[in-house]
């Protein structure tokens, strides 16, 4: 049996003024928050990336802020994403990708591409997209994973077009959108959006639990049979999957505690 594969728990970015008062100690330098989050939890999403370019001293510093097995989420900018019609992005992913992504090293973990609710499917204008999606950044290897928020996606021949590109559908743990947790790549890429802030730990300690069966599960080559699909579950285990799992938005002041590896 292979052993499992790195479950990685994090947050969405760092800079967050109610952490100053949760999750923060007292009187820290905001030019320390990366530093210190960090090194309590194992993974973070970049999403400021998703407002506007960084430059590559930026990836840099975020880089050389971190402990040496700790690993980044980029969230694709919006001018990317949120366009009318995803298969003329060539250009723009290009511009994206240029800009010093690669500068995150051996951190760079994988590349969060998330649509606009009210984009549908459309089975070529995605395949076209997701053919311009590289595979590498210089001499780095790139992982993609696309979140989708239109109905429209719950079809099998959406995971059809994700498994020929090999980009994992994100499970979305959400109120509003789609759930479905149906694997298309090598790894998971899971963000939990259910935070209460009436709940100290965001989730509840029963939910925290449940969670960290789950990625266990995805680790070990399993899949989780509490969560909805698209597809029916496949009757055989598939290999270990590295697990990146990110509590994200709803009451984010409570984000800072999610469940060991």
């Amino acid at each position: 049996m292979s052993a499992p594969a790195p479950v990685r728990v994090g947050i969405g970015g760092w800079n967050f003024e109610p952490w100053r008062k949760t999750f923060y100690p007292p009187g820290i330098a905001q030019s320390q928050e990366l530093d210190y989050a960090s090194r309590h939890v194992t993974s973070i999403e970049i999403n400021s990336t998703f407002y506007r370019l960084q430059k590559p001293e930026v990836f840099a510093k975020w880089r050389d802020s971190t402990p040496p097995e700790f690993m980044f989420a980029i969230k694709a900018p919006r001018f990317i994403v949120q366009r009318r019609d995803l298969a003329s992005a060539e250009a723009a992913v290009g511009r994206f990708m240029s800009s010093g992504v690669q500068e995150l090293g051996s951190k760079l973990g994988p590349i969060l591409w998330q649509l606009a609710p009210t984009k549908r499917f459309d089975a070529g204008e995605l395949d076209a997209f997701l053919t311009v999606l590289p595979a590498t950044v210089g001499k780095l290897p790139l992982r993609h994973a696309l979140e989708v928020r239109h109905a429209s996606f719950m079809t099998p021949e959406f995971l059809d077009i994700l498994r020929e590109h090999r980009v994992a559908a994100v499970y979305a743990d959400d109120h509003t959108h789609p759930r479905f947790s149906d694997l298309t790549s090598t790894f998971v890429y899971a963000r939990l959006r259910r935070s209460s802030p009436s709940v100290a730990t965001g989730y509840s300690l029963d939910a925290l639990e449940r969670w960290s069966g789950r990625a266990q599960q995805w680790a070990r080559g399993d899949e989780p049979r509490d969560l909805p699909r698209i597809a029916r579950r496949p009757r055989k285990a598939a290999h270990p999957r590295e697990v990146f799992l990110y509590f994200i938005n709803g009451a984010k002041e409570r984000n800072q505690q999610p469940p060991g590896n």
